[in-house]
């Protein structure tokens, strides 16, 4: 008797649909993306600057390659391969890094648009905004770890040329001086 009642179970219609009760339902399905939309704005901006440092060295390396009277080795030549390589990385993350930023802003525009179609009480229509918003979410989420993957590569490849330079300046430092041409003996 007591089990069924209307205070135990309330109307099913008044649960249905959490976006027209609580008006700050609405604000948190529309802030989430909103806050990876920006985090990833600034991966984006990062990974810019990033790819610009690239095109300096790369620019570096080519003022070497001119300015040097004698043809350079093979360890130079495997540098240049690296740092073409991680501009290359970096410029694949910027495209995973686009498309997340992308998918991000649409969704905050559909979870817009998911209020809207609550308060006209369609459910179709509600189903297919919420599915594009989980689509876009995803798709977000996947172009956010596809840019990092690219991102921790091109940093493992940084990393390696800096070993590079490392040793070559160790090997040069550890070369014995040549006294000046003008040192008596």
């Amino acid at each position: 008797m007591g089990v069924f009642s209307p205070v135990n179970f309330p109307d099913a219609t008044m649960g249905s649909n959490l976006l027209t009760q609580n008006p700050f339902a609405v604000l948190t399905f529309i802030v989430a993306p909103a806050i990876l939309t920006n985090a990833t704005s600034v991966l984006a901006m990062s990974t810019i600057n990033r790819m610009l440092r690239t095109r300096e060295r790369m620019h570096e390396l080519y003022a070497e390659s001119e300015g040097a009277a004698e043809v350079r080795g093979t360890e130079f030549m495997a540098q240049v391969a690296r740092v073409e390589k991680q501009a290359m990385l970096l410029l694949g993350a910027l495209r995973w890094i686009y498309t997340a930023l992308g998918a991000f802003a649409a969704a905050s525009l559909v979870t817009l648009l998911g209020a809207v179609s609550g308060q006209l009480g369609n459910e179709i229509l509600m189903g297919i905004v919420v599915g594009a918003g989980l689509l876009l979410g995803f798709l977000g989420v996947g172009g956010l770890v596809g840019g990092c993957l690219n991102l921790l590569r091109a940093t493992q490849l940084s990393l390696v040329n800096i070993r590079a330079e490392a040793a070559l300046i160790r090997a040069r430092q550890e070369r014995p001086q040549k006294p000046p041409a003008n040192f008596a003996s």
